[in-house]
């Protein structure tokens, strides 16, 4: 809910010399602990882009980039997780380490952005913007978790 409210209040606001815009919600799918029912991570981000879809009039792109990231976060968070660890493990700068944790959350919410910005302009007319939008949306979103991430820390 703290999401939905940040990302439609504030964050959805925010475009940063025209290309870069805040994508904050898709922190909560990074979030999912380690063997999360995969059904509910998908339903849950489904819902969550649904909403943030009608709230910031932008049809299904927020929900299908949500939920491609919930279908693959947990394989990709496999990768970064020692086999040895607990079995609810939750995602952080803490439990990882700074470049796990960087490659974990770069890699998702670079992919995350991919998807929504070529479903947005759906054409590679002016694809120095899109690659602008992307990199600058994926640098800013970041800025951000990573931010959360270290005030959580503390």
């Amino acid at each position: 809910m703290v999401f939905v409210l940040a990302q439609v209040m504030v964050l959805g606001r925010i475009h940063l010399f025209g290309i870069a815009t805040p994508l904050l919600y898709v922190y909560f799918v990074l979030q999912l602990p380690r063997n999360y029912p995969k059904w509910a991570g998908l339903l849950w981000a489904f819902t969550l882009g649904l909403v943030i879809d009608i709230f910031t009039d932008t049809p299904g792109l927020a929900a299908a980039s949500l939920t491609l990231i919930a279908l693959l976060q947990p394989y990709y968070f496999e990768l970064f997780v020692p086999r040895d660890s607990a079995d609810n493990l939750r995602p952080s700068l803490a439990a990882l380490g700074s470049t796990r944790y960087t490659f974990y959350a770069g890699a998702l919410v670079l992919l995350f952005c991919i998807v929504f910005y070529s479903l947005e302009f759906f054409n590679l007319f002016n694809w120095f913007h899109w690659l602008q939008c992307i990199a600058g949306s994926t640098v800013i979103t970041l800025v951000l978790i990573f931010t959360f991430e270290i005030a959580k820390a503390r």
